[in-house]
């Protein structure tokens, strides 16, 4: 049994503003056929006992913990620039 139809992939072509050759209808027409029927079978397997995921496999947070630290003093945060002023980068002047 066919799952989608040429109008209805002519349709949602028209819809995305997709300009499809008659080659590319007939071509989309049974790849999308194709995938539904697939999905179609999926739909038909007894998922009761699989545990929703939004990950296929196990994800971790990457990400470190927030903590205090010291952080550096003006000093050694200016040690190795070019330039220095009053305490600040120097930088060269864009006009």
């Amino acid at each position: 049994m066919t799952k989608i139809n040429r109008e209805e992939v002519e349709h949602v072509a028209e819809l995305a503003r997709l300009h499809l050759t008659e080659d590319e209808l007939e071509q989309y027409t049974g790849q999308l056929d194709a995938i539904l029927g697939y999905m179609e079978k999926l739909n038909g397997l007894d998922t009761n006992q699989v545990v929703p995921t939004a990950h296929v496999i196990e994800m971790d947070n990457v990400v470190r913990d927030d903590r205090v630290t010291p952080s550096l003093t003006v000093e050694q945060a200016l040690a190795n620039a070019p330039a220095k002023t009053r305490g600040f980068f120097q930088v060269p002047r864009i006009l």
